[in-house]
C-alpha cells in the first residue's frame, strides 16, 4: 500500500485531463464558440496530419527490440478488437435480430477503442515511447478491418447500393470492401504507422532534431481531438438508456477483463499484459458518432456512449491500472 498516493497520481494524471478537455469542447459548443461542422475540421487536422505525426515520432523513438517483442500485444489486440466484432456482431444478428447497421455499428462501438486519441495522452503517459507499438496495432485493426466493414454493411442496410441477383451481389460487395481497404491504405493514419513499423525493424532510428520537428504539431492529437469529440457531445442530447449501459459496460469492463484473463492463461511478460490491457480498457472511439450521424443510425445512444463511457473510464481504467500494476 505505500505505492497508493504514487498510483493515484497516475491515475489522477492520465484520465482527469480527458475529461477537462472534453469538458471544455462542450462548453465552446454551449457558447457557440465551435459548432459541429468546425468540430469536423479540427478531427480532419488530426487524422491527417498531427496523429500520423505522432505516430511516426513514437514508432522511431522505440527501441527495436520493443518492437519485434510486440507479438503477443499485437495478437491480443487484433483478437479483441477483430475476433470480438465478429462474435458480438453474428450475437446481434442471429440473437438479437439488430438491424444490418445497428448491428455493425454497436459491434464497433463495443471493440474500439478511442486509441487513437485517448490512447496517445493515457499510454502515452504510463508506457512513453512504447505506447506508439499498441496504439499503432489498434489503430490498424480499426482501419483497415473495423470501418471498411462498418461502412459497407451500414451502406448496405442504408438501401444505397442496388440489389442484383446472388452472384453479381457478392462480386460487387467484394469490390466495393476491395475499395474500402485501398482508400484506408492511402490514409496517412494507416501508411505512415506501417511504414514506422518497417523502418525501426529495419534499424532506422530518428534524429533528435528531426522528432522535435514532428512532434510540435503531433503533440496536438489528443487535446485537438477530445475537444473536438465534446463539441459533438453537445449537438446531440445524451441519456443514458438499458442498451447504452450494456455497451458501456462490455466495453469498459468486460472486454479487458477478457483480455487479462487470456494473458494470464498465456503467461504473457508483464509489459505484454499492461499495454494489450489498458490499450483494450480505453472507452469507445468518437469515430463511431460521426458514423451515427452519417447514417442516422443510434445518433442518441452511440453519443450517449462516447459520453458515459470516458466519464465512467475515469474509474474502469483506475481499476485496470491498479489490477496490472502498470
Amino acid at each position: 500500500m505505500t505505492n497508493s498516493p504514487a498510483l493515484l497520481l497516475t491515475i489522477v494524471q492520465s484520465i482527469l485531463p480527458i475529461l477537462v478537455t472534453l469538458g471544455f469542447g462542450y462548453f465552446a459548443a454551449y457558447r457557440k464558440d465551435f459548432d459541429a461542422q468546425q468540430a469536423g475540421v479540427l478531427t480532419r487536422l488530426v487524422m491527417l496530419y498531427a496523429l500520423p505525426l505522432e505516430l511516426l515520432a513514437s514508432i522511431l523513438s522505440t527501441p527495436r527490440n520493443q518492437v519485434l517483442a510486440a507479438g503477443p500485444v499485437a495478437a491480443l489486440i487484433l483478437l479483441a478488437m477483430i475476433g470480438g466484432y465478429g462474435l458480438i456482431f453474428a450475437i446481434l444478428r442471429g440473437l438479437l435480430k439488430r438491424r444490418l447497421g445497428e448491428a455493425a455499428l454497436i459491434a464497433m462501438t463495443i471493440t474500439g477503442p478511442s486509441v487513437p486519441f485517448i490512447g496517445i495522452p493515457v499510454l502515452g503517459q504510463i508506457f512513453g515511447p512504447a505506447s506508439s507499438v499498441p496504439i499503432s496495432i489498434a489503430s490498424l485493426a480499426m482501419n483497415l478491418v473495423q470501418l471498411p466493414i462498418t461502412l459497407i454493411l451500414m451502406g448496405h442496410d442504408r438501401g444505397t447500393r442496388h440489389r442484383v441477383e446472388t452472384a453479381g451481389e457478392a462480386r460487387n460487395e467484394l469490390r466495393e470492401l476491395l475499395g474500402h481497404l485501398m482508400h484506408s491504405c492511402r490514409e496517412p493514419v494507416v501508411w505512415v504507422p506501417m511504414m514506422a513499423l518497417v523502418l525501426v525493424s529495419a534499424g532506422a532510428f530518428l534524429p533528435q532534431f528531426l522528432k522535435g520537428s514532428l512532434q510540435l504539431l503531433g503533440r496536438t492529437t489528443g487535446g485537438a481531438a477530445l475537444f473536438a469529440s465534446g463539441v459533438v457531445l453537445f449537438t446531440r442530447q445524451v441519456k443514458f438508456s438499458s442498451l447504452v449501459g450494456v455497451i458501456v459496460s462490455v466495453r469498459n469492463i468486460i472486454i479487458p477483463g477478457i483480455i487479462y484473463v487470456l494473458a494470464r492463461l498465456w503467461h504473457l511478460p508483464l509489459p505484454a499484459l499492461q499495454e494489450s490491457v489498458l490499450t483494450m480498457a480505453i472507452p469507445s472511439a468518437s469515430i463511431n458518432v460521426i458514423l451515427a450521424m452519417r447514417y442516422h443510425v443510434l445518433e442518441r445512444e452511440i453519443a450517449s456512449v462516447l459520453f458515459f463511457g470516458t466519464l465512467s473510464s475515469i474509474f474502469t481504467m483506475a481499476f485496470f491500472i491498479w489490477l496490472t500494476g502498470a
